[in-house]
């Protein structure tokens, strides 16, 4: 080989040596002290469940404590608007959902949901069940929609969250009928209200009404999906229990700052993986009706791609509804 040749050939290799030396021994190192995984509601609730169960799993794959933290208001959005301005180091992640990172909008935030975040892995699909006081003279979707017809206006149907709101809104039109929204704060005091009959109908993700219907405190109308989860194959999708088109679900991801490395990305999605593949959290998955997400999804490149497509699925209903965030 010509000297020249090889000289030039050497020194193009030192120096995609240097580039790269640093992005790698950067992923070697990461993460050195504890991650924050921000949880934008309350304790108690199936987000902040879900949170600890792959926190606990992922700080064993990072070898760093993940730690949870609490930051609810306003639909999320000021836990989400924490994350937003957060060194884009890894150091600071959080669980999102529908809520949070596509129908927050209906608040005034100040962030950008489609470009402000950089998605780490979807979690799972979380099927949303329409669940009702044992007290309702319905027992499916079918029954539903004939009292909605024979008593206009007079079905108390609980507003807790904008989904919730969407698929009351969605379940006027497919029956041609009115309900009676009655505003809520949170699913716990509207939960309470359902048990004890003062309200009639309520639309929440299965972890957080499922363990009520298998108790037989409430009953549930339908999986608002057009077909049944695996996780309660035993809860009839909303096309079979008399309603087709009612669908409405929801989902759990991990989202990381804009500008976080690549190479950090991925060493927190590798957690996930490794989190989402552990049998014990499947099984707890499956006890709260949480669906696992598709290997592609579970990808930065995949959850990217569902989450575009949610926004632009979603946003023009949203805003074509009027709904509003107090």
């Amino acid at each position: 080989m010509d000297p020249a040749r090889r000289q030039f050939l050497k020194f193009t290799a030192a120096a995609a040596s240097s580039l790269a030396a640093p992005q790698y021994a950067r992923a070697q190192a990461y993460p050195t002290r504890p991650i924050t995984l921000i949880t934008p509601f309350p304790p108690g609730g199936a987000t902040d469940v879900t949170a600890r169960i792959m926190a606990a799993r992922m700080g064993a794959a990072l070898g760093q404590p993940v730690i949870v933290e609490n930051v609810g208001g306003a639909g999320g959005s000021i836990g989400v608007g924490r994350l937003a301005r957060a060194p884009a180091d890894g150091y600071t992640i959080d669980i999102g959902q529908w809520d949070t990172h596509v129908g927050s909008i209906i608040y005034r935030i100040g962030y950008d949901l489609r470009s402000d975040f950089a998605p780490i892995g979807l979690i799972s699909i979380n099927p949303l069940l329409m669940v009702a006081t044992t007290k309702l003279p319905a027992n499916d979707l079918k029954g539903l929609a004939a009292l909605m017809k024979a008593h206009p206006g007079e079905v108390k149907f609980v507003n807790q969250f904008a989904a919730a709101q969407l698929a009351g809104l969605l379940l006027e039109k497919l029956t041609g009928s009115r309900l009676l929204f009655i505003p809520y704060r949170g699913g716990g005091p509207a939960m309470t209200d359902l048990l004890a009959g003062q309200v009639d109908v309520l639309v929440a993700q299965a972890a957080a009404t499922l363990p009520q219907v298998r108790a037989g405190a409430v009953k549930a109308l339908a999986n608002l999906s057009p077909r049944r989860s695996p996780s309660m194959p035993d809860i009839p999708a909303a096309d079979e229990a008399g309603l087709p088109g009612l669908h409405m679900s929801g989902w759990f991801g991990l989202f990381a700052p804009k500008g976080t490395p690549a190479d950090i990305i991925a060493r927190l999605n590798g957690a996930m993986v490794a989190a989402l593949a552990d049998p014990k959290v499947r099984t707890r998955f499956t006890d709260l009706g949480l669906d696992i997400a598709p290997p592609r999804q579970q990808t930065p490149e995949g959850f990217a791609e569902f989450h575009r497509g949610e926004i632009e699925k979603w946003w023009p209903i949203i805003k074509a509804s009027g709904i509003r965030g107090d």
